[in-house]
């Protein structure tokens, strides 16, 4: 141990007599072992983002959304390879009653693997409260929306079993909307007005942060800007877009609506959650079979599975993980091949140093070690340096550019250790050579 001490001193001394060389052999170690912290910052992160999109909207989901088609019978926005199949001539063909409450109760019964369905109605509506009014969004939910979208209360109470059925004024307000509409104050008990009708608060929902990415690329919403009411409540006392009233009687708009661009779906969306993931493709497509035959082949509908989506996502995010490790293990490689370098330069200028040390007493395994020590004391010393430069840039990446990165204590430890590591796998051919010079030779060299 005192032989190691004794090394590891000498080689600090070494170093600090040629600071300038010292940090310059060092730099691809740090730059290396940065790009290393850095990677692993942002694989952890999107790793965790992927999992957070999950979240979001649930694993093993299926969404039905509703879509208006145009006049020539083909349907208005992207739809699936399979919708496309069919001719515009074959798509306009029969009258659709648009997605509805009685579709959902038929695919609950006919999927075998539907574990929940969770139908919405959304409409944007005046609100009013106190001497505020906004345009706000206002979402007609059933008792399955709250557990498919994984959303909790965080004041209050969600909705009881007879505010689904008996069509009761209540409502639960997002994070973002208690904020804007009351200012501070408890909303609970409070009532605001959707639309033409008034409606008591009795909960808040607790606040989840999504990110702008997650909203573009899985076509959800921001829960935390959104009111809730009972279905029945919306349908009843807001809209109900399947109901004929005696406007429509009047001019006939009813009888021809399929050939406007109109929305005449009773509802606008439906997640379904499957019970097991090896199932829901299957499901899908026979959603999309059952919707067919129930809106007479018109395709009014389009069928998303986002979790296909993020696998994609996922797949490509590893592609991307992969290529930047490569780059960071380049880096270290070329690092440590500076190491060896300017170590077997230090060598042919300390000949005559060597020379007197083995002259005095010092054995090979005492050449070994300090030139050993030396090479470990600079990989670590740009390891460190190297982790505090992938610490920061992964900071700096996240706030500038809106990437997720996750620093963890393991990336820090391996990074450390491959810096050793790399100090000590080629400082040894140095070491060596410094250790197998003959004495007397080294003490005739000027």
């Amino acid at each position: 141990m005192s032989k190691l001490l004794l090394n590891l001193r000498l080689a600090i001394a070494g170093i600090l007599q040629n600071k300038l060389r010292s940090f310059l052999t060092a730099l691809g170690i740090i730059f290396g072992v940065a790009a290393v912290i850095a990677m692993l910052g942002i694989g952890t992160g999107a790793k965790k983002s992927i999992l957070d999109q999950l979240s979001l909207i649930g694993a093993n989901s299926i969404v039905v959304k509703a879509i208006i088609p145009d006049s020539g019978g083909t349907a208005s926005g992207d739809e699936e390879e399979e919708s496309n199949s069919q001719s515009p001539e074959e798509g306009s063909k029969g009258y659709s009653p648009g997605l509805s409450m009685d579709d959902v109760h038929s695919l609950y019964q006919i999927i075998p693997a539907a574990d929940r369905i969770s139908p919405e109605i959304v409409q944007e509506l005046n609100v009013i409260q106190g001497k505020t009014l906004q345009r706000i969004r206002c979402i007609g939910i059933t008792a399955d929306f709250f557990k498919v979208n994984n959303l909790k209360v965080g004041k209050g109470h969600t909705f009881h079993n007879h505010h689904y059925d008996d069509g009761l004024s209540v409502c639960i307000i997002g994070a973002s909307v208690a904020k804007r509409l009351f200012k501070g104050e408890d909303p609970l008990g409070k009532r605001v007005k959707c639309g033409r009708t008034w409606f008591t608060v009795v909960g808040v929902l607790q606040s989840r942060r999504i990110q702008k990415s997650s909203i573009e690329e899985l076509s959800i919403r921001d829960y935390n800007d959104d009111i809730y009411l009972p279905m029945q409540s919306f349908l009843t006392r807001i809209a109900d877009r399947k109901r004929i009233d005696p406007q429509d009687v009047v001019t006939g708009r009813r009888n021809d609506r399929n050939s406007e661009l109109e929305n005449y779906h009773q509802i606008d969306r439906a997640v379904i959650r499957i019970t097991e993931p090896q199932y829901v493709e299957a499901s899908a497509e026979l959603v999309s079979r059952i919707l067919k035959r129930r809106h007479n082949d018109k395709i009014d509908f389009e069928i998303e599975v986002p979790e296909l989506l993020i696998k994609q996502q996922q797949k490509t995010q590893e592609t991307l993980n992969f290529v930047l490790a490569i780059i960071a293990g380049i880096s270290l490689l070329v690092g440590g091949i500076g190491i060896m370098n300017i170590m077997l330069a230090s060598v042919l200028e300390r000949i005559k140093e060597i020379g007197i040390r083995r002259s005095l007493g010092a054995t090979k395994t005492d050449v070994v070690l300090q030139f050993l020590c030396e090479a470990v004391a600079i990989s670590l010393i740009g390891g460190i340096i190297g982790i505090i430069l992938g610490v920061s840039a992964a900071r700096i990446i996240a706030s500038s550019a809106d990437i997720p990165t996750v620093i963890t204590w393991w990336s820090i430890a391996i990074s450390f250790v491959v810096s050793a590591a790399i100090g000590l796998t080629f400082g040894i051919l140095p070491a060596r050579k410094a250790a197998n010079l003959d004495p007397i030779t080294a003490l005739r060299t000027d």
